[in-house]
């Protein structure tokens, strides 16, 4: 077995969000997201077909949901996303890197 760590491997200057995928079957994906100061495109919204799971490890972000408030996530927070729940990210700490884990399901 191999060790890993979620804080491990972090570019030091990143142009655009890495998204790695950690683990993944037919059913479920969880993958490590790494933002610094990214954010989603002014237009349009992620609508997936599967269930997200998402917690913030370290930093912040402000998620908004189609027809709702934002929220704002700080480390150790979590929420639970609807399959077709359009959401944008609209802001992520610009001075480190925002850890996200991200667990994708049916």
């Amino acid at each position: 077995m191999e060790i890993n760590n979620i804080f491990a491997s972090i570019p030091s200057e990143m142009n655009d969000e890495i998204f790695e995928v950690i683990a993944q079957n037919s059913v479920v994906k969880i993958e490590r997201i790494i933002s610094y100061g990214h954010r989603s495109p002014a237009s349009g919204w992620y609508d997936q077909i599967q269930h997200e799971w998402v917690m913030v490890v370290q930093g912040t972000a402000i998620l908004e949901f189609e027809g709702d408030e934002a929220v704002t996530l700080q480390a150790g927070d979590y929420l639970n996303i609807p399959a077709h729940t359009k959401h944008k990210v609209t802001w992520t700490t610009p001075d480190m890197e925002t850890i996200w884990l991200a667990i994708h399901y049916e």
